[in-house]
């Protein structure tokens, strides 16, 4: 678990290329013990904010302080942070151990505790019978296992993974996922992750930091984020499709929002809207249900079955209302016992807690 202590404080961090903003104004705070992932889309700046905060780029603005101590002209090779990137960049001619001890010879450890440190960490990796191997007989998950047991060999104070798990496939990748974490927890080491994917995100991060246009959009934990999207931007980049537009005509007793589609009844709204406000909203997936009981009215809609989509855990279901307007919804299987034909009418009811209403347009 993080502690309340800061590590890292980077504040108003600007930076340009030809001229062409990247950064503008990115304000992090990294604690101890924590690991932050920087979610978001290409060229939204998160490279190049990693890149400033291990020294291999210089701002131009902006403080980067860590424990205190502000490292703008301290170079790289003295800011004692790790860095392992998509490509791992191991030496092909060195064998797995000489690949892990290779920074510690370059910072003059001694040789048996450099044996004493390789042989922890290839346990710590899973990789206790693999020290005598050459890279290029390993597979692309071993390689990543060497990748990150080299870059937390020097015990640094700060590890920085930028897409580390980019050009592995999916089943490789949640199993990477799974032990990264684990290994992260049990070292307490602090971290920060890139990454443009959001599973990956929520699966590694205790905070993520969504950035868009060289800046924060939203940070949260990985639940609050998934829960409460702030923006429209937020909720599409964490793959929810129904993000609709809305109307407040009720704030008391009840929360009431209309939509082109129908009425809407979430538990909350955030503070200072009014009756009228014009909002974005956003209706989780999961928050779907068929219904044969639920009369017309708030948070229950008749809608037509525009096609069904089988995806093994879960059915998707594309719906759409008297205006063409149209809600994508996912069903868990089994509980989904399927037997709709395209075409038909049905009733959908929606969780109060599944439906986030933004802030005023």
């Amino acid at each position: 678990m993080a502690s309340s202590t800061p590590f890292l404080v980077a504040t108003g961090i600007t930076k340009a290329f030809a001229g062409t903003p990247v950064l503008a104004g990115m304000d992090l705070r990294i604690d101890q013990g924590e690991t932050v992932c920087l979610l978001g889309p290409s060229g939204c700046g998160k490279t190049t904010l990693l890149r400033i905060l291990a020294g291999l780029e210089q701002p131009d603005a902006g403080l980067v302080v860590v424990e205190g101590q502000d490292i703008g002209q301290v170079p790289a090779h003295r800011r004692d942070f790790g860095l392992m990137f998509q490509d791992y960049v191991l030496f092909p001619h060195l064998n797995v151990d000489a690949n892990i001890a290779f920074g510690l010879r370059m910072h003059g450890w001694p040789a048996a505790r450099i044996a004493a440190r390789v042989a922890e960490l290839l346990e710590l990796v899973g990789l206790e019978d693999f020290g005598k191997r050459k890279v290029f007989e390993l597979s692309g998950g071993q390689q990543q296992r060497v990748a990150l047991a080299r870059s937390l060999a020097p015990m640094p104070r700060l590890l920085m993974l930028d897409e580390p798990l980019g050009s592995l496939d999916r089943v490789l990748r949640d199993q990477l996922l799974t032990d990264l974490r684990l290994l992260l927890s049990r070292l307490q080491q602090t971290a920060v992750y890139v990454t443009h994917d959001q599973l990956e995100a929520f699966a590694i991060g205790d905070r993520v930091v969504l950035m868009n246009g060289g800046r924060v959009e939203q940070q949260a934990t990985p639940g609050d984020l998934y829960r409460r999207p702030e923006t429209p931007f937020a909720a599409r980049f964490l793959g929810f499709k129904n993000v609709l537009v809305g109307r407040v005509e009720a704030l008391a007793p009840d929360v009431v929002v209309v939509t082109a589609l129908g009425t809407l009844r979430p538990l909350e709204a955030p503070v200072g809207l009014r009756a009228g406000d014009s909002v974005d909203l956003v209706i989780r997936p999961e928050g779907a249900h068929l219904s044969q009981h639920c009369p017309t009215g708030p948070n229950c809609w008749r809608m037509r079955l525009v096609f069904q989509s089988f995806r093994g855990s879960h059915t998707v279901l594309r719906l759409t209302g008297e205006e063409d307007d149209s809600l994508v919804l996912e069903f868990e299987f089994p509980g989904f016992a399927g037997g709709l034909s395209n075409g038909q009418v049905v009733t959908m009811s929606f969780d109060p807690s599944a439906v986030v209403v933004m802030a005023a347009r």
